[in-house]
């Protein structure tokens, strides 16, 4: 009989620590992502976030704790076993090849369901019944008008939705986003914050993002990490008056300006 707590999350995690030589990353962090939702991780710099999230995706074996995934034990399986199971990070599959056409990047990535991943020198006619796909992915992200052109040429806020376009095309359960608007303008930050919540439908989005913007305005859920365990969590208005999350905040703050 499967437990009812699995039907509510689709990740869990308990008391997940990773050491390096007596350093302590991530310390006893217990999540609980809640399937359909978008469930932001977020903390001061050097709080543990991008490490948790190498966790999660097994780019790092953890020193202690567990993970489940669909209320099965994953703490021990590979990157590549991780990914089949449906759970995504974007940065996996979305190295995008900056010469081939937008196009031909989102063909690629569809190319696992062929099971032709890797077979590159087969004729290009064998790709061609992917392009009704692709062409439904890049619309779905915006970059219908795009497909013909070179990657290296498009503006940085469309590779990142490129990105997101070859991320679906592994047909994720769960969508792991690693600071998705980093280094973007305010057009592409509001622009890419419509992507995520548009492909958030029917799929669940755990993300690592700095800008409150985009957490405030598209989490369901948010996690507060500080020096590598959980300060807080619960929606915007909720972490935003914590007096502890400010503390953590306004601590960095105050050391990034002595430190100019």
């Amino acid at each position: 009989m499967q437990n009812p707590a699995t039907d509510d999350f689709i990740l869990t995690t308990k008391n997940l620590t990773k050491e390096f030589k007596g350093f302590v990353a991530v310390n006893d962090v217990s999540l609980n992502v809640r399937r359909g939702e978008i469930h932001a991780l977020i903390g001061p710099n050097g709080a543990g976030k991008t490490t948790c999230f190498n966790l999660l995706t097994k780019f790092l074996e953890p020193t202690r704790g567990a993970i489940h995934f669909n209320g099965v034990d994953i703490t021990h399986e590979k990157s590549a076993q991780i990914a089949r199971r449906g759970v995504v990070r974007s940065f996996q599959i979305s190295a995008v090849f900056p010469h081939l056409t937008v196009l031909e990047n989102v063909r690629i990535a569809l190319q696992r369901n062929l099971g032709t991943s890797f077979h590159f020198w087969k004729s290009e006619r064998t790709l061609d019944v992917l392009n009704e796909r692709a062409m439904a992915l890049l619309g779905d992200v915006g970059l219908t008008e795009y497909a013909k052109t070179i990657t290296v040429e498009m503006p940085y806020g469309r590779k990142r939705a490129l990105e997101i376009a070859t991320t679906l095309a592994l047909e994720p359960e769960l969508m792991l986003l690693d600071e998705p608007t980093q280094g973007m303008g305010h057009e592409d930050v509001d622009r890419v914050m419509q992507l995520i919540k548009k492909v958030s439908a029917n799929r669940t989005i755990l993300m690592v993002e700095h800008n409150m913007k985009v957490v405030a305005g598209i989490s369901d859920t948010i996690t507060v990490l500080a020096r590598g365990a959980v300060l807080s969590e619960g929606n915007y208005a909720k972490v935003a008056a914590d007096p502890l999350v400010i503390e953590a905040y306004m601590g960095t703050e105050a050391n990034e300006a002595e430190a100019a």
